[in-house]
């Protein structure tokens, strides 16, 4: 029998602590064995048990909530969920967590926070979950960002844009290449491995990290200071060119569209489709009208199967397809999915991405 996930609970609000430890106590397979209002009362607590997830603030009394994770990091690596508000000065404070180490990101709003963690319990029981399987052992100290908390209401990329039907002329072989990119949990630090290894002179990218609204323009600007190629919050209107990579606004899907020889994007709004929003797989579908031949579909770490079903349509109209591998993934869930439904051409390690995109010039 599978031992319960032993979960903590760091926040300086009473009320988030007894609403997520009530509902992380009544799941089973998970026990609470504390919740605490700051790191320091956590670390007496750890001295007498370990925790296998942590759910932690970042704003607390006495020791904020990304040194406590810096610490735990460094000393014995754990999966750790940050509960943070959504605001935009949250989302660089929230960013340096995810530097730190952290594996999630649970978005709190100021108003109606009991409803709301309530409404949005089964979500946030499955990101500890998923948390607690989390190879955390694979983070160095980089960026790290998860989906937000969503509906259970599962679309497919129907509701955004139709399948396409026979061969669109997109499919006609251009010279220029575009890249796609999927991603969810272990994301972000993943793609910053990835785009800080990419020459300034680099095929146009298009990227899906699931990540709240608030923190996509945040990311993209800390991406943007570290690469040799320009990182930016994509818009309506953007050109996908060599140099550039355009990363899904949060709360928003994305597009490819063909305007002659040259890709655009369309940020559109729209049902969560996978539970998410931006989807992988509206993204992929899109990819797979506009660019058929002449993209590169890459699926990376992440929980789920979004991507999955979109990675195989761009397989079958004649793109490129590459997954992540196991080993170098935080959670293999998106890349295994897709490789089981037959959309993967190539299997790499992480370390090999950047190299899989540079063939594409």
């Amino acid at each position: 029998m599978q031992a319960a996930i032993k979960v903590m609970v760091v926040d300086d609000s009473a009320v988030v602590r007894q609403v997520v430890a009530g509902m992380l106590s009544a799941t089973p397979g998970i026990v609470v064995i504390a919740a605490v209002a700051d790191p320091l009362l956590a670390m007496e607590r750890m001295k007498q048990q370990w925790p296998d997830v942590i759910v932690l603030d970042v704003e607390m009394p006495r020791m904020d909530g990304i040194t406590f994770l810096r610490k735990i990091m460094s000393e014995r690596p754990t999966p750790v969920v940050i509960c943070s508000t959504l605001t935009e000065k949250g989302a660089k404070t929230t960013l340096e967590a995810m530097a730190a180490g952290a594996v999630a990101i649970v978005t709190k709003p100021k108003l109606g926070l009991k409803q709301f963690l309530v409404e949005a319990s089964n979500d946030l029981v499955s990101t500890v979950k998923a948390a607690a399987r989390a190879n955390v052992r694979r983070l160095s100290p980089r960026a790290e960002g998860a989906a937000p908390l969503t509906a259970p209401v599962k679309h497919t990329a129907d509701v955004i844009l139709a399948p396409a039907s026979g061969s669109p002329r997109a499919m006609a072989q251009t010279t220029e290449r575009v890249i796609a990119i999927g991603t969810s949990t272990g994301g972000t630090q993943a793609l910053e491995e990835v785009l800080t290894m990419l020459p300034r002179v680099s095929p146009g990218i298009l990227i899906v990290q699931h990540m709240p609204e608030k923190f996509t323009a945040a990311f993209a600007a800390r991406l943007d200071s570290i690469c040799q190629i320009q990182v930016k919050e994509a818009e309506t209107n953007d050109r996908i060119v060599p140099g550039r990579a355009l990363i899904a606004p949060g709360g928003k899907h994305v597009l490819m569209k063909r305007s002659g020889a040259q890709y655009m994007v369309e940020v559109v709004d729209g049902p969560l489709v996978n539970r998410h929003r931006p989807s992988v797989d509206v993204m992929f579908r899109s990819v797979a009208k506009a660019a058929g031949v002449n993209a590169l579909g890459i699926i990376m770490t992440g929980m789920g199967d979004d991507g999955a079903a979109g990675l195989l349509e761009m397989r079958n109209a004649g793109a490129r397809t590459v997954a992540q591998d196991e080993e170098s993934c935080v959670v293999f869930g998106m890349p295994k999915e897709a490789i089981k439904r037959g959309g993967v051409e190539r299997i790499v390690p992480l370390g090999g991405v950047a190299q899989e995109i540079m063939k594409q010039l």
